[in-house]
């Protein structure tokens, strides 16, 4: 049995004598502060490589008294999944979540890397009715790591999760009062992650200028969002959608950013990205295409829905979706998507730069991609091709992506207008497109109606009559974008 909790936290180090400053005034009233003592331990587990911990993704058998089993913890959405199988062996990882981590392990097995004792005092912020608002945990770590000679440390670190009547601005004034205290915010991703840091294991990366260090952690929030997808695919969740989000963010910063980047490694990358995101495309856009018709169909009059209009769309799209989710499922098991893997995770904190990252190169480069989105939108309004408004509308995209890459550069305000602008025309041409592509599928489903006995294709003519009046509608909005 398998759960998975989200965890919104964060990490401070404090010296070993320093006192922990006084929580007191951030209950409301009526709220008291519960204290508790405990002991944990963790046995962690990754391959020899340690393909886990570069992914900021751990895996670990705990025990503490009340919670004894295997979490895996899986980043994503500036926050955690923490997947939990009770188990009190400590030896062996379940199937299930050995599972879970083959991509990005890449196949290879897992081993016992790191063993973690913990002396801990917790600190429960309660409101007036027991809700917990956070909790506070002060950890004394002892932290043994595994390889041919067993390496040692020890530390102090202030782990800070909100619970469920928690406020973020609570993680903030907390972290305001261990500041003044003596701490600071942990450079490590996990407790595990600063276990490996007198391994010489990079545990963290120094930037050469603010637009490198923008472009390292815009590519390192798009891998999170694939490493996640590659889980939740797994578990047989749907991330298909954040997947593909993210890779279209990495690939369109390839693309926009190119000159920063060694060509040939990049456009390798591109073209296994593309690969991948096709196959989950051809999934998302059936799941699109169900809800999407399924309105269409419940705002006709009855009488003009003759025979099983929506039986009919419902059961051949689902049927599609499964056989293209199973595909997206084979390739997962494929030599070439565990090399994608591979790749991507060199990428999080070591792209292979071919020329310096500076603030005037990304400027430059946002600029061009807007100016780019502008031509082709304006080019693309004159023609009658449906796919010059494609083309545009991924064009848009890139503008749109680049500027948010390059907020710490263009600042907040011009950074947001940017942005916001490319974001409209993106809809616009996406509500076009997925108008196109809708009237195609309904085309061919009306066919297979009219074919049928008992069936009629007369629905989906209309709906079909419908989506092109759309994609008109989108054009004309486009053409007064683009004045």
């Amino acid at each position: 049995m398998v759960s998975s909790q989200r965890e919104r936290a964060v990490k401070y180090n404090l010296g070993l004598d320093v006192l922990l400053p006084d929580l007191g005034g951030l209950i409301p009233a009526g709220g008291r502060i519960e204290t508790g003592e405990a002991n944990p331990s963790a046995v962690y587990y990754d391959t020899a490589d340690r393909d886990l911990l570069r992914h900021h993704i751990t895996l670990a058998h705990h025990t503490d008294g009340t919670d004894t089993g295997w979490h895996l913890t899986v980043p994503a959405d500036k926050a955690r999944t923490d997947i939990r199988t009770p188990s009190a062996d400590r030896d062996a990882v379940p199937d299930e979540l050995t599972t879970l981590v083959t991509g990005i392990a890449l196949g290879e097995p897992l081993h016992r890397v790191a063993t973690l004792s913990t002396t801990r005092r917790t600190h429960r912020l309660l409101d007036r009715d027991e809700h917990l608002l956070a909790e506070i945990a002060d950890d004394l770590v002892h932290a043994t790591v595994a390889g041919d000679a067993a390496l040692v440390s020890e530390w102090r670190e202030i782990d800070i999760m909100l619970g469920d009547e928690g406020k973020k601005p609570l993680l903030t004034t907390v972290g305001t009062r261990l500041t003044r205290a003596g701490a600071s915010p942990s450079t490590h991703t996990s407790t595990l992650d600063h276990a490996f840091a007198g391994d010489h294991t990079p545990t963290g990366v120094d930037f050469d200028s603010p637009a490198q260090e923008a472009l390292t952690v815009y590519l390192d929030t798009q891998v999170q969002a694939i490493v996640a997808g590659d889980v939740w695919l797994r578990r047989g969740l749907d991330p298909i959608h954040s997947t593909r989000v993210g890779i279209r963010r990495f690939r369109s910063t390839l693309r926009v950013f190119k000159k920063l980047f060694d060509a040939e490694t990049a456009t390798h990358l591109g073209a296994e990205l593309s690969w991948y995101a096709g196959i989950l495309g051809e999934v998302r856009d059936r799941q699109v295409q169900r809800t999407r018709f399924a309105t269409a169909v419940a705002g006709l009059p009855t009488e003009l829905v003759m025979g099983p209009v929506a039986a009919r769309i419902e059961t051949d799209l689902l049927a599609e979706q499964h056989r293209y989710r199973g595909h997206a499922m084979d390739a997962l098991g494929s030599d070439r998507y565990r090399d994608l893997i591979a790749a991507v995770g060199r990428w999080r904190t070591a792209p292979p730069w071919a020329a310096a990252a500076t603030d005037s190169a990304v400027t430059k480069a946002t600029r061009k991609a807007g100016r780019k989105a502008n031509k082709r939108l304006t080019a693309a309004v004159a023609d009658p091709d449906d796919a010059a408004l494609h083309r545009a509308r991924k064009a848009a995209k890139r503008a749109r992506y680049a500027a948010e890459l390059a907020v710490p550069i263009l600042g907040k305000k011009k950074a947001k207008k940017t942005t916001k602008k490319y974001k409209k025309i993106q809809k616009i041409l996406g509500e076009h497109q997925d108008s196109v592509v809708a009237a195609q599928t309904l085309r061919t489903l009306g066919a297979r109606a009219g074919a049928t006995p008992g069936e009629n294709g007369f629905a989906f003519g209309l709906l079909y009559a419908l989506e092109q009046q759309a994609a008109q509608r989108a054009r004309a909005d486009a053409a007064r974008l683009a004045h």
